[in-house]
């Protein structure tokens, strides 16, 4: 059964990483329906860990956008390196601002990360991020309706841009806020198109949620027994698969449509939770 359990929990990792509704919010309510027959802390590292099939999802599709080593002397890249090879510029760019926006997260996750789990890992906080962001979704959709971005592209923005994304990425250290959510939401607001801001969240998410895994699992603690690592195979497997189909989703959405309708699936989310509760307990 936890087998089964681990591949049902993939999949909401594996949609919600990419959509701004928040990963790590739907899993600790996913906890409430779907309990893994695991320890506590194995739960916690589970929750994190899995989303590294989220991200090698990004490194396929954007492999070509991330990776910035290349033999192609025809398209004149810069930089030659020692083995005859060429560095592209524009991709060594676009990662030294993903370093940027990295630092507001890291200074405050890496020695809050305890804090955070003990006090914010409830379906209070969680029932009231999704409702607020989901508000500030739809205000600031209507808001922009009809605006032309200033920043069409990742070689748009700048390091101060960056920064200020990275701090809006921040926020997500609180559950249910969703870090997709904050980054692109952030980016949005000042003044960056959302196929911009979404290709930038992702590509922000690689070393960020890489961290984020090595953490937890240095924590945890490298001896797994036979059923954890197969849980957390899977698991993970599961979130690879199905995040490629939620990245490509998202893609193709944003050059259509804007960010309202995540709104108010939050908001409603958030209510149902906030309802489900109270009638629980």
């Amino acid at each position: 059964m936890d087998i089964i359990k681990s591949i049902i929990l993939g999949i909401i990792e594996g949609i919600t990483e990419w959509l701004p509704i928040s990963s790590t919010g739907h899993l600790i309510l996913a906890d409430e329906f779907i309990k893994l027959n695991m320890s506590k802390d194995f739960k916690e590292m589970f929750n994190v860990v899995i989303q590294l099939g989220a991200i090698l999802a990004v490194v396929v599709i954007f492999w070509k956008k991330l990776w910035p080593f290349t033999l192609d002397k025809s398209k004149g890249y810069n930089y030659i390196t020692k083995g005859g090879g060429l560095i592209k510029k524009d991709v060594m760019d676009m990662w030294f601002k993903v370093i940027v926006a990295m630092l507001p997260a890291a200074i405050l996750g890496i020695p809050l990360d305890d804090f955070f789990e003990e006090h914010f890992h409830n379906y209070i906080v969680v029932s009231l991020a999704l409702i607020i962001y989901g508000i500030l979704f739809i205000v600031i959709e209507r808001r922009n309706k009809g605006k032309s971005p200033k920043i069409n592209s990742i070689a748009d923005i700048s390091y101060k841009t960056a920064l200020l994304i990275g701090c809006f990425q921040a926020l997500s250290l609180i559950p249910g806020t969703s870090r997709s959510g904050s980054t692109i939401l952030g980016a949005i607001l000042i003044g960056v198109s959302r196929v911009a801001a979404a290709e930038f969240s992702f590509f922000l998410a690689v070393p960020v949620m890489f961290g984020a895994s090595f953490i937890k699992l240095l924590k945890f603690g490298m001896s797994f027994s036979g059923m954890e690592l197969a849980v957390l195979i899977v698991g993970t497997l599961t979130s690879f698969i199905v995040s490629v189909v939620a990245v490509k989703f998202l893609m193709n959405y944003v050059r259509k449509h804007d960010f309202s309708a995540f709104g108010y699936y939050r908001i409603a989310l958030g209510v149902v939770v906030v309802i489900y509760f109270l009638i629980a307990r």
